[in-house]
C-alpha cells in the first residue's frame, strides 16, 4: 500500500528529549501525560473519511533529521469518519507519557484510503495533491507540566479542506472529483490534574479513595500509597474531592480536609498521619 504522509499540526516547541526510551532514569518521575484527539468543524457532506496509519512527534525541534521522529502507537489505526467527531466529540487517537517541557512537532500518518460521501450518497476518493504530501504545519505552543494530563485536539475543517474540482463534470472519473487539501486547527488543553501526598507512618499502606463531591455522578479513583509512604492521583478532572485513608489495625482510617483540583496541576495534600 501507499503510504501518504501530510503533515498535520506542528506544536512548535523548544527542543525536549522526548520518550521514556530516551530518558535517564533520574527523568522517569517527571513525566505528563498527552492524549492526541480528532475533531471537526462542520461541512456540507455526510461522510468523511480518513485512513489514520500512525501519529509522529517530532523532539528535536525541526523536521529535517528524519531520526527526529518518535511514533506513537495509535489505539484504532483505520478509518475515522471525521464527520462523526462534531459539537464537542473527539475520537482518541493515542494516549502516551511525556516528559514535561515544551513539544516540538506533532504530525499525522495518513493512508490513501481516503474518500468523501456526499449528501446524495455518492463515495468519491479524496486525492492529496503532490505539493501537499510535504507537509501542512500549524504552529501551537504547548507546555507540558508534572503528572498534569493534556488533550491535544486536531479540529478538522472540514468545509476549507475538502476541494472540489472546478472543472469536474458529472460523467467524469469520480476519483477526480475531490481533493484532499487539509485545514487543521491545533488546540491543546489541559484536562485534568491531580493529588499527591504522604501517609505517615508508610508501614500502614492503606487504600486512597478520592471521591469528587462536586459533581454528579460522585467519580472515585483509588490508589495506593508506595513504600515510602508517597502517593499521586492524577489524571483527576477539575473540582472539589474527599480523600479518604482505609486501612487495617493497628492503623487507623482517615477522611482528609476537602481539597480542590484544578486542570493545570498537581495538588498536594502533604502529610497525613494514619497511627
Amino acid at each position: 500500500m501507499k503510504v501518504a504522509r501530510v503533515l498535520l499540526p506542528c506544536l512548535t516547541v523548544a527542543s525536549m528529549a522526548f520518550l521514556a526510551s530516551c530518558s535517564k532514569d533520574s527523568d522517569s518521575a517527571k513525566m505528563a501525560k498527552m492524549e492526541v484527539r480528532l475533531t471537526d468543524a462542520p461541512g456540507d457532506y455526510k461522510a468523511v473519511t480518513l485512513e489514520v496509519l500512525q501519529v509522529e512527534v517530532n523532539v528535536k525541534g525541526d523536521d529535517v533529521d528524519p531520526q527526529g521522529w518518535q511514533t506513537l502507537t495509535l489505539l484504532k489505526p483505520g478509518a475515522y469518519d471525521v464527520m462523526s467527531y462534531t459539537n464537542g466529540n473527539s475520537a482518541l487517537l493515542t494516549s502516551a507519557d511525556f516528559p514535561v517541557g515544551r513539544i516540538s512537532q506533532i504530525r499525522l500518518v495518513l493512508g490513501t484510503n481516503n474518500y468523501v460521501t456526499t449528501k446524495d450518497g455518492q463515495v468519491y476518493d479524496l486525492k492529496t495533491p503532490s505539493g501537499q504530501t510535504a507537509g501542512v504545519k500549524l504552529k501551537v505552543d504547548a507546555d507540558l507540566s508534572k503528572d498534569v494530563t493534556y488533550a491535544l485536539v486536531l479540529d478538522f475543517d472540514v468545509a476549507k479542506s475538502v476541494v472540489e474540482r472546478g472543472n469536474w463534470k458529472p460523467g467524469n472519473d469520480k476519483k477526480d472529483r475531490f481533493l484532499l487539501k487539509p485545514v487543521i486547527r491545533t488546540v491543546a488543553n489541559a484536562v485534568a490534574g491531580g493529588i499527591k501526598g504522604m501517609v505517615t507512618p508508610a508501614a500502614a499502606q492503606p487504600t486512597i479513595l478520592a471521591i469528587r463531591t462536586s459533581a454528579t455522578p460522585n467519580d472515585t479513583v483509588s490508589t495506593t500509597s508506595d513504600a515510602t509512604g508517597g502517593f499521586l492521583m492524577r489524571g483527576l478532572p477539575a473540582g472539589t474531592y474527599r480523600v479518604e485513608f482505609k486501612t487495617v489495625s493497628p492503623y487507623k482510617n482517615a477522611v482528609a480536609t476537602p481539597i480542590t483540583v484544578t486542570n493545570d496541576k498537581i495538588s498536594d495534600m502533604g502529610s497525613v498521619k494514619l497511627d
